[in-house]
């Protein structure tokens, strides 16, 4: 028997042919591995009852990383929201190179930001002994923003997310 006939084929989630390093912007979530709720917790939060997210040290970290991002390629977090087990964005690829490095593109962005988190992660862990191990589920969840009603709906959506978590474990 194949072997390779038993393993589960991966489905390709990136558009076929678009180049991913091309001035735009771009829908993202990344999630936490095993869906494991370590990154906030969503409470209420203004006078009106508007429920928010208070982060974790985990979270706090996610949040810093934004910065090394858009420093380190010089893109731009439109929106983000760190849920407890997610992290939607919105990143716009400028086109400029910030660095002599290799034009940014949405992957390297990505792989840069999961790789900071867990970098740090791991130097917080094991100066106090604790096991870490992997923080990531494999790959993210991008969509091409492709017109300002796109974007304006997007938005929406991930201002909104704490407010439908909120409502959703109150029910």
């Amino acid at each position: 028997m194949d072997e390779k006939k038993d393993l589960p084929v991966r489905k390709h989630v990136r558009l076929e042919n678009y180049d991913y390093s091309a001035k735009g912007a771009y829908f993202v979530t990344v999630c936490i591995k095993d869906r494991k709720e370590i990154l906030s917790h969503i409470c209420r939060g203004d006078p009106c009852g508007r429920p928010q997210t208070q982060l974790t040290q985990l979270g706090e970290i996610a949040r810093g990383a934004i910065d090394y991002i858009e420093g380190l390629y010089g893109v731009d977090v439109d929106t983000y929201v760190i849920m407890p087990d997610h992290i939607h964005m919105i990143i716009v690829l400028c086109g400029e190179r910030s660095t002599a490095r290799v034009a940014p593109t949405l992957g390297r962005a990505i792989g840069a930001y999961k790789s900071y988190i867990s970098n740090e992660w791991r130097k917080i862990c094991d100066a106090d002994k604790m096991r870490t191990g992997d923080i990531w589920q494999r790959g993210y969840y991008e969509h091409i923003i492709r017109n300002g009603e796109d974007l304006y709906e997007i938005r929406k959506y991930v201002e909104d997310n704490p407010a439908r978590r909120y409502l959703r474990e109150k029910r």
